[in-house]
């Protein structure tokens, strides 16, 4: 285990090199605010949406399109930003989010809507990653802490606006306003992006596309994503269409790993892997994907059913842990960029979060919001002290000309485990829930039956059979928390035998050289 840092002093950039820096740093913030609110306005506006268009049975499809769409271009943008450039690739991203987000406005029907949200996501896919990419292109490794910190504070804050914007949206001006926001926001980030973003070429030489290895990742994702969504739900587990998935996903990945030894260009090098930093936080990052989104999934619901708070409300509640994730995100980048010390900040963070998880697990129907509050807050601290700090390792492991294909196999890692995590924790907690409301309540006592249940028609029922239910959600959640936790414990552990290298105080170009520029890469000159 290695506690060695880089003792030198970062460089330090002239006064106009930073203002330029942060010229194209607020392009990043406002694309990464893009995709951020992205993700978490619909989860409020969803319910009017599709029953205004006449689409109920079609609701998982709004979301699911957008995260199959994004997950599968992940390792496309990362490869072909280290082959052509990422300006070009940036800006393309935007532009289709943009395109994207006017077809949804326009939406009549879902299968507009649907297709509106696939667009969406083949743009937003490229957003986060590329922005993450840019800055390892403009800043060294031992400066990137602070810049990465407040990445994830954008992230914590649209955790908390989107949901809020959509309810306003839904409940004011209307839903479509969810789409159209995108517009003014993406044309800004365009513009700042086209005037001040000045980045290395892509290879002088002719770059070779690995077609085949981006239509396999695609398919074992397509696979992956779609029988973690429809398992247990749409069809059943043993269902034919879920072991055809399930199948479909081993054989592509199988053949990917086949087709990927022998390309010129991978779209995810096997070489990664025989680095131990990269190996070691792509897998912590893949876990705490499962973590994060399987316990924040159902946190909303539970908060409605158990607590009676209504959906605005419910939001609200979730700040502290936003605040936390805030906070720390931040104080962490500043801290890594100060001592170009890392290494104990995501292991700490992680332990937290597996604390907080077992808190979670204690929660029940008379539990304080005071309590809760705190307890979902240490989960903020322990994400915002990991989550940016893992790709910053990442991206220290490996050259610039890999930086951005290290970055999206990571993300991509991610994003993965987000898809398992909610898909697996929302398979248990309905099967819990259906369950235990069924042998704790006669049949016929939940009018309407336990499916058509809603914080409102809750609040409608004898108190008698209410408490029954509100018992039943709160039993068939919280443990699910603690199941959590062993999982956690391992990206502990294994984050433990990182590597601290000292973080790079220079960019070295060894693939392209950089347009002529007196900007943002002379910072580094």
């Amino acid at each position: 285990m290695s506690t060695s840092t880089a003792d030198a002093t970062p460089d330090v950039a002239a006064p106009e090199n930073k203002r330029a820096i942060l010229f194209v740093f607020a392009g990043l913030l406002i694309t990464m605010l893009l995709a951020s609110l992205d993700q978490m306005i619909f989860s409020t506006a969803l319910p009017t949406i599709v029953g205004e268009l006449n689409g109920v049975d079609h609701m998982v499809w709004v979301t699911t399109a957008y995260i199959l769409a994004s997950t599968i271009m992940m390792p496309v943008y990362g490869k072909l930003g280290d082959l052509i450039g990422r300006k070009g690739l940036f800006i393309g991203a935007i532009a289709i989010f943009i395109v994207g987000s006017i077809i949804g406005g326009m939406a009549h029907d879902m299968t507009t809507l649907i297709t509106g949200r696939a667009v969406q996501g083949l743009g937003g896919g490229g957003l986060i990653l590329l922005a993450q990419a840019i800055i390892a292109d403009v800043v060294p490794a031992r400066q990137r802490g602070k810049y990465m910190g407040a990445m994830g504070g954008v992230f914590a804050l649209a955790s908390v606006a989107g949901p809020l914007l959509g309810g306003w949206f839904t409940e004011g001006i209307g839903w479509r306003w969810a789409f159209w926001i995108n517009v003014p926001l993406g044309l800004l980030a365009l513009a700042t992006a086209a005037v001040f973003l000045r980045l290395p070429k892509g290879r002088s030489t002719k770059p070779t596309i690995d077609g085949l290895g981006m239509a396999l990742v695609a398919i074992a994702a397509t696979c992956l994503i779609l029988f973690t969504t429809w398992g247990g739900n749409t069809y059943a587990w043993d269902s034919a269409m879920i072991i055809g998935l399930i199948v479909g996903s081993i054989a592509a990945t199988v053949a990917f790993v086949f087709v990927e030894r022998r390309s010129p260009e991978p779209v995810i090098p096997l070489h990664l892997f025989k680095e131990r930093n990269f190996v070691l936080t792509t897998v912590a990052g893949l876990i705490t994907g499962i973590a994060m989104f399987g316990a924040l999934a159902y946190l909303p619901t539970y908060l409605q059913m158990v607590t009676g708070r209504n959906a605005t409300e419910a939001g609200l509640l979730l700040i502290p842990m936003m605040a936390g994730l805030l906070v720390t995100s931040i104080v962490s980048g500043q801290f890594v960029s100060r001592t170009g010390r890392y290494k104990w900040l995501p292991v700490v963070g992680t332990v937290l979060v597996a604390v907080a998880l077992v808190l979670l697990s204690t929660l029940t129907p008379s539990t304080s919001l005071v309590i809760l509050g705190l307890y979902i807050a240490l989960m903020g601290v322990g994400l915002g002290m990991s989550m940016q700090i893992l790709i910053l390792i990442v991206q220290n492991t490996f050259s610039s000309s890999e930086v951005g294909t290290a970055t999206a196999s990571n993300n991509f890692f991610r994003q993965i485990g987000a898809s398992l995590g909610s898909a697996v924790v929302g398979s248990l907690f309905t099967a819990r829930l259906t369950q235990l409301i069924s042998e704790r309540l006669p049949e016929g006592a939940a009018a309407g039956g336990e499916n058509s249940l809603t914080p409102s028609a809750l609040k409608g029922l004898p108190t008698q059979v209410r408490d029954v239910i509100v018992g039943s959600y709160n039993d068939a959640l919280t443990p699910i928390f603690l199941y959590l936790v062993p999982l956690v414990a391992v990206a502990a552990a294994l984050l433990f035998f990182v590597t601290e290298k000292p973080l790079a105080t220079r960019i070295e170009r060894d693939d392209a050289e950089p347009e002529k520029m007196p900007t943002a890469l002379s910072v580094m000159d």
